[in-house]
């Protein structure tokens, strides 16, 4: 297989996740450079039967972009989200207020903005793909506009004021809490306050991810307080842990407390529709049942994606 030929999903997958959402995508327009732009990606969405998408970005708040793609598009739930990285002002109050207001559906912690990620010294498997955002990263550095290193934590370890403010603003909007790319112990910090501000939703972003690296046992003390772990496709796709790790890891924690995601867009990857589905065929032919595989792609993803007062 080439690098640009990609495995095609079975039709027994695709009718599986259908109805499911895709909560991590990375499309145009975006700073990098992207396979797809978000309505040409609703329109793949709604041939293939899945019902929505969270956009990502890394910098820039996306809920008015997917308000657009919902008109472009109707039928197919484009939903909208921040990272609260150093071009939205870090943990900022204002922003997240101003978010909640325009209908965002995820708060993701800082991402590469983050001192655990900024101060990662965690080495990849040899031949894992990087991120694109990492250039990005080092052409900020080297044009001397790099933001300082955001914490959560203050010194002592506590929650920082700004991070309890915007836990409560996500409590408030009822949107959903994703931990970005923060450290095992500011995750378990974090969890802990947002599920004390009241939070009804939380996703732990990538647990096997380079930078975060969660145990098992550290995975099951976050699923007490309601959290999901995200299963990102990119993260074995790109080298960055093995699958039959990946798929230990969803055993051991539980189907039921796992949400499965693409992290797709990037143009050397598959096609962002095709993510959910090629998950579903991995998990079925490594002994997953299609009750376990709806679970993560369908039933948790649309609790993630509900609106304000839906969930069940």
């Amino acid at each position: 297989m080439t690098v640009t030929e990609h495995p095609v999903p079975s039709a027994r997958a695709r009718e599986l996740v259908a109805g499911g959402y895709d909560t991590h995508i990375h499309v145009a327009p975006d700073v990098m450079r992207r396979r797809i732009d978000d309505v040409s990606l609703a329109r793949r969405f709604q041939e293939v039967g899945l019902a929505g998408f969270v956009l990502k970005s890394h910098y820039l708040p996306t809920a008015e972009r997917a308000e657009v793609v919902r008109a472009a598009v109707p039928g197919v739930d484009a939903l909208g989200a921040i990272a609260l990285n150093a071009s939205v002002g870090g943990l900022n109050p204002v922003a997240v207020e101003l978010a909640g207001r325009t209908g965002t559906r995820i708060v993701w912690m800082p991402t590469v903005d983050c001192r655990n990620q900024r101060e990662s010294q965690a080495e990849a498997p040899e031949g894992a793909t990087p991120p694109m955002w990492a250039q990005l990263q080092a052409e900020l550095a080297e044009q001397g506009i790099m933001a300082p290193p955001i914490d959560v934590l203050d010194e002592t370890g506590s929650v920082r004021a700004e991070l309890r403010q915007v836990l409560t603003l996500i409590a408030k909007y009822d949107m959903v809490l994703a931990t970005g790319h923060l450290s095992g112990a500011e995750i378990l910090a974090t969890v802990k306050a947002a599920h004390e501000a009241g939070v009804r939703r939380i996703v732990v972003t990538h647990p096997e991810f380079t930078s975060q690296r969660l145990p098992v046992e550290t995975q099951r003390e976050l699923t007490r307080y309601g959290a999901l772990m995200e299963r990102c496709f990119t993260t074995p796709h790109s080298g960055k842990i093995s699958w039959e790790q990946w798929y230990d890891h969803i055993r051991a924690v539980g189907p039921e407390h796992s949400l499965l995601s693409s992290d797709l867009g990037q143009p050397f990857n598959p096609p962002v529709e095709d993510g959910l589905a090629l998950l579903a065929d991995r998990l079925l032919d490594n002994g997953f049942s299609e009750d376990e595989v709806r679970v993560m792609a369908v039933g948790n993803t649309r609790r993630i994606a509900a609106e304000k007062g839906s969930q069940g």
